[in-house]
């Protein structure tokens, strides 16, 4: 009864089960980057809007006070100066 099974599979079997599997995960991996957003996992993302349009919504939700949107609103300001 030994070789019953037919000797199992040779090393050509072996050698196309190891490439289809790696085939299998590198499109996966291709797909999942593919579908996923982009992105260091930052806290920014583009929406469009002028980072002094930013500062005003952040001053109108409450997020800062007067005081920080006056400091950082000119800061701001010099920078976009110190670029023209």
């Amino acid at each position: 009864m030994m070789g019953w099974y037919g000797g199992g599979m040779g090393p050509l079997g072996w050698l196309a089960m190891g490439l289809f599997w790696l085939i299998l995960l590198g499109l996966i991996m291709w797909l999942v980057t593919r579908l996923l957003p982009a992105g260091g996992g930052g806290t920014t993302r583009p929406t469009g809007e002028s980072p002094l349009e930013i500062l005003d919504r952040r001053l109108a939700s409450g997020e800062i006070d007067l005081d920080t949107w006056q400091a950082q609103r000119a800061a701001l300001l010099a920078a976009r100066e110190d670029t023209k």
